[in-house]
């Protein structure tokens, strides 16, 4: 009994041992403010980021070594479905941007019935912004911007080919997004309409409905 005992806990070990390497590797994929801890999510992303890079069938792992992640969160887009809002530290966005399509496809199979979104750290300044010693406040900064770029992030790789305000009888304005229909059979796009619209809402606070144009 003695010895059966002291057999798995050496299998235990051995095991902890081989899985150590995969973790502190994959953990490095997290870049967080100082002293802030990963969520299981983050590295549950970090990891699945980690073995996407390391597979050997993977055709996207050179690009994938200078990819980190600063956050992820879980967006519920309705009762039987949630997304994972993955974010990135904006000096990597362009890295993302290239390989999101094929990034967001290894992902989601990892992520069993969840829909993964890329988006980038962007701050916004506020009108204060001379107090930060700036002269002129870049555009690209203002809250308008950033929310444009956000919704560019949202759909992606998807292009944004037309907008639209409406604004209903108790003055509540939504934006009608209009997708590249050259997209509409491409990646279930279709379905991940409401995830659009679910994930941009809770980034943003401002109502979007996504849909094709009509030919």
């Amino acid at each position: 009994f003695g010895s059966s005992l002291h057999r798995t806990s050496k299998i235990v070990v051995a095991e902890f041992l081989s899985s150590t390497p995969n973790m502190l590797n994959a953990r490095k994929k997290i870049v967080k403010e100082k002293g802030a801890a990963a969520t299981d999510l983050e590295n549950e992303v970090a990891k699945a980021l980690f073995d996407i890079e390391v597979s050997p069938s993977s055709d996207i792992k050179a690009e994938l070594r200078d990819v980190v992640i600063s956050g992820a969160k879980e967006v519920e887009v309705s009762k039987s479905g949630a997304a994972v809002v993955v974010h990135v530290p904006f000096r990597v966005w362009k890295t993302v941007r290239k390989i999101q399509g094929r990034l967001i496809r290894e992902l989601e199979k990892k992520f069993n019935k969840r829909s993964v979104i890329f988006v980038a750290n962007r701050t916004i300044l506020d009108l204060n912004f001379k107090r930060k010693g700036l002269k002129v406040r870049p555009r690209t900064r203002t809250l308008t911007s950033v929310h444009e770029n956000i919704l560019e992030d949202v759909v992606g790789p998807t292009e944004i080919v037309g907008k639209r305000t409406r604004i209903s009888v108790d003055g509540t304005k939504i934006m009608k997004v209009y997708l590249d229909p050259k997209d509409k059979d491409k990646e279930n796009i279709e379905n991940k309409m409401s995830t659009f619209s679910a994930v941009y809402k809770k980034l943003t606070n401002k109502e979007a409905v996504f849909m094709f144009p009509e030919v």
